[in-house]
């Protein structure tokens, strides 16, 4: 670590890994709620943990993307953050309110939170993974103005570089589409149309060209490949993804009343999505078979990779898998949805947000370059824990959404909903016992943190400037 502001981004970091926590929990409460219907009813009802769930997801992701920015911006620009005060002030402010709102969640019924915060004035709440209340909502557009603030101005007065550049205009277009979070039309078509200018158009759009820069930053630090060869990758890469996924919205368009024709443009351009995750997974293998250096972190580099498998497993072909209109007629909403939703997020901004804190948490903590030997080893142990677990989440799910698809929807006598859900309780079963797997991989990981501190050469040997 050379800039002494680059600190600012443990905070952060911090914060994302103990909302992830939190997140996994909800994850493995709503899963038992799946098979026993009445677990800890009424004092949190199913909707009310899925929503915790999903919000404590975006959330943690975002802290982990401001971190990303906050430890990375500064050495690609070659100065010192514009103001760590700033950066230090919306943390708090970020996080209470996010707390505050997870709360409000849990001891206030949902109608009456909205009514408690003034949601009448200007409606915004109620819709799934906007579910914030407005004032919330207010309170996230001023703390990402103020990022957004904190990191231009450190670029604009610094050098720049395709990954700090191509980071601001994801993190630019993030804050940008989240202002449809408070477009609320009467017509329900309209609502879910730009609703999904927020949903599909972060998670496969802006928010790709995120983790494009994150990981090529890694990349560069882990491999000492030429910045010059991987920034090409780069631009080839997030001009395929915004491409394929800006148009590719469409594959949302197909049965919620808007023209026809979205089921040609949504299929055509959703079946193209994965060629820039395929492209990341080829990038990042090459970088490393073209390594000018074996750097000494090498859970880092594990994680790298692995974001660039999973991303492409994850988004790419699952969600290839019932992307088309014909298909996507009998799957739609199906447990294949859920499949590929898990997989995708935690392959492709889970992983890269864990990626870049086990880059940068041993330099903020003093290290040279690494943990300790014994620190990578548990690290790197979480590392499959979590990965393989989420695996058999997506196969568990995937086999359910087929069972489901056929049950319920395809065969000559349907079956209904509750009936096909009894006979596939076993998968749920099966895709809770890969959750806790998954959380504790997630403690190893944690743990990681505190193992072999005694050791103050750890990790030494490496030139870190590239």
């Amino acid at each position: 670590m050379q800039y002494q502001y680059q600190s600012v981004a443990k905070l952060y970091f911090i914060a994302a890994i103990g909302l992830f926590v939190g997140q996994i929990l909800f994850g493995l409460i709503i899963g038992l709620q799946y098979v026993v219907g009445d677990f800890l009813f009424p004092e949190i009802p199913f909707n009310v943990a899925r929503m915790v769930h999903t919000n404590l997801l975006i959330v943690w992701l975002l802290f982990g993307f401001m971190g990303a920015a906050y430890f990375l911006v500064p050495e690609e620009a070659e100065r010192e953050l514009h103001s760590p005060l700033l950066a230090k002030l919306m943390f708090w402010v970020f996080l209470i309110a996010g707390a505050l709102t997870i709360v409000g969640y849990l001891l206030v019924p949902y109608a009456g939170l909205a009514q408690m915060t003034g949601n009448e004035l200007l409606p915004t709440m109620g819709r799934e993974f906007l579910e914030q209340p407005t004032i919330t909502k207010i309170g996230i557009v001023i703390v990402a103005l103020a990022f957004l603030y904190n990191i231009g101005m450190t670029i604009l007065k610094g050098r720049k570089t395709a990954i700090s550049l191509v980071l601001l205009i994801g993190l630019l277009g993030l804050a940008l589409l989240f202002l449809f979070a408070f477009y609320n039309p009467d017509n329900l078509v309209k609502d879910k149309f730009y609703w999904w200018w927020v949903v599909h158009l972060w998670v496969e759009g802006v928010w790709e060209l995120i983790l494009g820069s994150i990981l090529a930053f890694v990349l560069i630090k882990t491999t000492g490949v030429d910045r010059e060869v991987i920034e090409k990758w780069l631009y080839v890469i997030i001009a395929m993804t915004l491409i394929t996924g800006i148009i590719g919205t469409g594959h949302h368009y197909y049965w919620i009343g808007t023209p026809e024709y979205w089921q040609w443009w949504g299929s055509i351009f959703s079946a193209m999505e994965p060629i820039p995750f395929f492209m990341m997974t080829v990038f990042a293998f090459n970088m490393v078979n073209r390594r000018r250096r074996n750097h000494p972190n090498k859970a880092a580099l594990l994680w790298a990779l692995g974001t660039a498998v999973m991303a492409f497993l994850g988004a790419g072909v699952w969600g290839f898998l019932h992307t088309l209109a014909p298909v996507n007629y009998y799957t739609h909403g199906s447990q294949i949805t859920a499949a590929h939703g898990h997989m995708a997020f935690s392959g492709a901004y889970v992983m890269i947000v864990l990626a870049i804190i086990s880059y940068a948490m041993p330099l903020m903590r003093g290290r040279k370059a690494a943990g300790s030997n014994r620190s990578q080893i548990v690290e790197m142990w979480s590392f499959w824990l979590m990965t393989v677990s989420m695996v058999f989440i997506t196969l568990f799910l995937t086999a359910a959404g087929v069972l489901q698809t056929y049950l319920q929807r395809y065969s000559d006598e349907p079956l209904p909903f509750m009936v096909v859900q009894d006979k596939i309780e076993i998968f749920y079963w099966l895709r809770e016992l890969a959750g806790v797997v998954f959380l504790i991989g997630l403690i190893l990981y944690i743990v990681s943190f505190f193992v072999g501190n005694s050791d103050p050469e750890a990790g030494a040997g490496v030139e870190e400037s590239a």
